[in-house]
């Protein structure tokens, strides 16, 4: 059955993207317990086989129900969006930052909070409230917040902290990519295009869930989250009830060639494909850049730059995006899976 979600009109004026390292780790955890899901993340599943084995994640799975809810608390919703590092902060330190900020937030969790959502979610798997685990967090939800903190910091250095920059990059271009679709075309528009099983119609955007019974929640003014997610494909899942903001996370676009790795030939055939200086272009925008950046970085005239990222541009490969006096590049989901060697010569 669907779930509703009704909006006025400060709650249009409050849709915004946003990344959240700390949503994606847990997101990751169900995962690995979903093989349906493993078609385009073998690649990782078997390269972080042997970090996996050395972590218990059963006290995380079981407030992961199959169908039902999984505390919020877990993972808040990010406070600030997604997008590149501010002037002055390196891209590193902003990645660090994120997941420990986030991660600050849950362990600064009420635990009486904690406790409501904890006898939420145990009710959704029979027995769970009843066995000794599940006493265990309930009758010390204070201990238990500090516990599944813990272990999910352990998890995001197991299984998401050496991707994270690559995962990064898909992300922030689909954001690019969606905010380009919201400025020409509109919120229907974006909200069309997002997953076949969200539609718009008259103010109201319906989920299509795996919940029984019709659920419909009034904004109220707080607005939509949208958080692109290379672990939630192939659904959508929205969460977070009030106090929290509430979120609609998606697919993002790309997913397939994510973690293709290059073959010891692909280098060259990338460059056959699109010439050395395009194919070196594209390999250089590890991050936003410039033309003057990119020039100056390579050796190259700015004039020449300039006609490699406009080819690359409009043959889907770059987007570009105005920031103050400059024009900034980005790989698309697409370029990133060329580079990766996803895509054959």
């Amino acid at each position: 059955m669907p779930l509703h979600l009704q909006f006025g009109t400060d709650d249009l004026l409050r849709c915004r993207f946003a990344l959240s390292p700390l949503c994606e780790t847990h997101e990751a955890v169900r995962t690995l317990r979903r093989t349906e899901r493993h078609s385009y993340h073998l690649p990782w599943l078997r390269r972080i086989h042997a970090a996996v084995a050395d972590l218990d994640l059963t006290p995380l799975w079981l407030l992961m129900p199959q169908t039902g809810y999984t505390p919020d608390f877990l993972g808040p919703p990010p406070a600030t969006a997604g997008g590149p590092p501010g002037r002055g902060v390196t891209r590193a330190a902003r990645l660090d930052g994120d997941f420990s900020d986030e991660l600050d937030q849950v362990r600064r969790t009420d635990p009486s909070l904690a406790r409501r959502e904890l006898i939420r979610s145990l009710a959704s798997t029979p027995g769970a409230a009843e066995s000794a685990r599940g006493q265990a967090m309930l009758e010390d939800p204070a201990r238990t917040v500090q516990e599944l903190a813990d272990l999910t910091e352990r998890a995001w250095e197991a299984l998401l902290a050496p991707d994270w920059p690559r995962l990064r990059d898909l992300l922030e271009a689909d954001i690019a990519h969606r905010s380009r679709q919201l400025a020409e075309a509109g919120l229907e528009r974006l909200f069309a295009d997002l997953h076949p099983r969200l539609s718009w119609r008259e103010g109201t955007l319906s989920i299509r869930t795996s919940y029984r019974g019709l659920q419909v929640q009034e904004l109220r003014g707080r607005g939509v989250l949208l958080m692109p997610s290379v672990f939630v494909w192939p659904d959508v899942v929205s969460g977070f009830a009030p106090p929290w903001q509430p979120a609609v996370l998606y697919p993002a676009r790309g997913v397939g060639g994510l973690w293709q790795q290059p073959t010891k030939d692909s280098a060259q055939a990338l460059a056959r494909l699109l010439g050395a200086n395009r194919a070196a272009v594209l390999g250089e925008l590890d991050e936003p850049a410039s033309t003057t950046a990119l020039a100056a970085r390579m050796g190259l005239a700015p004039s020449s730059v300039s006609a490699h990222l406009s080819a690359l541009r409009d043959t889907g490969l770059l987007t570009s995006r105005r920031v103050h006096h400059q024009v900034l590049y980005e790989r698309t989901p697409l370029g990133i899976a060329l580079l990766a060697g996803g895509a054959q010569a």
